[in-house]
């Protein structure tokens, strides 16, 4: 055999992501209220930045990255933040995933945990928005579940202790088996949960003081900003010629650079460098601020051109809407317009609602080929029938998929049943019996 070893130059395209063009995209997941917390962060150890509400109009989008001072690299800003938990996961997101399909999905297992760090929604659910089977479903399941802190994304309290317990190297056997006997040790009975678990109550007094040292929560301990009970970051209102979507300048701030004292300061030639890095930084995040802010208000203002009906008429009338069209509208990636709605509420007169919720998948059109019915407008129909039935004698899959198909989609009964399920509707059967159980 003979073995040469050869170099050969090959000429590649890439996209080379850059510090400034990553913590510019994290700043497009900031609710207000936590790019006001960083921002303030920013101006107490930078003398050229001030904090301020921005009464002004928003320039064009700028030009993230480049060359020279205004270019200073401020890498590691946003990861030493205290974001809330979603901004958190999502920043490892865009780490994890390179596939724009599979961060897509991510997004949507994100928009189901809850402030504990618990999934709040059913695996199936969640497939079935996706479009997954069950397989492909716990495939992503288990790979959300590798984010930080170990817990996160986890169904049961035995699932979210299993995966801190796998992550610090504490899993054993008689670990999985006290994992296994929760109820047991709930109703402190060691003795039994020693004798099923074959080991003595010393070994077992171990194992439980590891199990102490576990957090049953590893989403509380970030900041719960994205709650609906905080301020909106978009107000949607009627004006003269329709519906327009404003920021919400009460809870937006701005950055200002004291260009002024950074040119005194330049005087001194001892203290030139490093007043042109801090100069360079407090450039750079006023541009990614502004562009963070117009980002957002387009975003928000063609989800607003899309979903008149709704604005007017309620849940009922909302439309069939993916990311992709918002995307395509304003001129961005997918991923961008995923990042902007993870974090952003926007209040409207049928409520404040995230902006992840305004967008739906489109059903199928009647037989006269009419569209436009979505699967959250008609989710909220079902809702509203069974709201409005006769105890006595509730309406059936059946009777419910020939309603709606009436006068608006073709609509399946197993659609139906799938729809119910996700609603957490009882079937007619078991909404009948507890019918007769409340009259009696």
């Amino acid at each position: 055999m003979n073995l040469q070893i050869s170099q050969r130059a090959a000429q590649t395209q890439g996209l080379v992501m850059t510090g400034h063009m990553q913590q510019a995209i994290a700043l497009l997941q900031l609710s207000n209220t936590d790019l006001q917390r960083y921002i303030e962060q920013e101006a107490e150890e930078n003398p050229f930045i001030e904090v301020a509400r921005s009464e002004r109009a928003l320039p064009s989008l700028p030009h993230v990255g480049g060359k020279g001072a205004d270019a200073d690299d401020a890498t590691g800003r946003i990861a030493d933040h205290p974001l809330s938990l979603y901004a958190h996961v999502a920043a490892q997101f865009d780490l994890m995933f390179n596939s724009t399909q599979d961060r897509l999905i991510a997004d949507r297992f994100l928009e189901a945990l809850d402030e504990n760090g618990w999934l709040g929604e059913p695996l199936e659910e969640i497939a079935f928005a996706c479009a997954l089977d069950m397989t492909e479903a716990e495939h992503m399941l288990h790979a959300v579940q590798a984010v930080e802190p170990a817990g996160l994304f986890a169904r049961t309290l035995a699932e979210c202790l299993a995966l801190q317990a796998e992550d610090q190297g504490l899993m054993t056997p008689l670990f999985r088996a006290v994992l296994n006997n929760l109820p047991r040790l709930a109703a402190a009975d060691l003795t039994g949960l020693a004798r099923v678990c074959a080991c003595t109550m010393d070994d077992l007094r171990a194992t439980l003081k590891q199990l102490r040292s576990l957090n049953p929560k590893p989403g509380a301990d970030f900041h719960l900003a994205n709650l609906v009970e905080r301020e909106p970051d978009l107000i949607v209102s009627r004006g003269a010629s329709g519906w327009k979507v404003e920021l919400n300048r009460s809870t937006l701030p701005a950055v200002l650079v004291d260009e002024e004292s950074a040119a005194v300061a330049t005087q001194d030639k001892r203290a030139r460098e490093y007043v042109g890095e801090r100069l360079g930084v407090a450039r750079w995040l006023r541009r990614a601020v502004e562009h963070r802010n117009q980002t957002a208000l387009a975003v928000g203002a063609e989800i607003v051109r899309r979903q008149a009906a709704f604005l007017e008429h309620g849940p009922a009338k909302i439309a069939p809407m993916t990311l992709a069209d918002v995307a395509q509208a304003i001129g961005v990636h997918e991923s961008t317009v995923s990042r902007v709605t993870t974090g952003i509420l926007m209040v409207t007169p049928q409520g404040t609602m995230g902006l992840k919720r305004f967008f739906s998948t489109a059903l199928a059109g009647d037989a006269d080929g009419e569209g436009g019915a979505s699967a959250a407008a008609v989710r909220y129909r079902i809702q509203k029938m069974v709201a409005g039935e006769d105890p006595t004698n509730p309406l059936s899959d059946d009777a419910i998929a020939q309603m709606i198909s009436a006068d608006g989609p073709v609509l399946a009964r197993r659609t139906v049943a799938k729809y119910r399920d996700m609603l957490h509707i009882p079937s007619s059967f078991q909404r009948k019996r507890q019918g007769k159980l409340n009259g009696m």
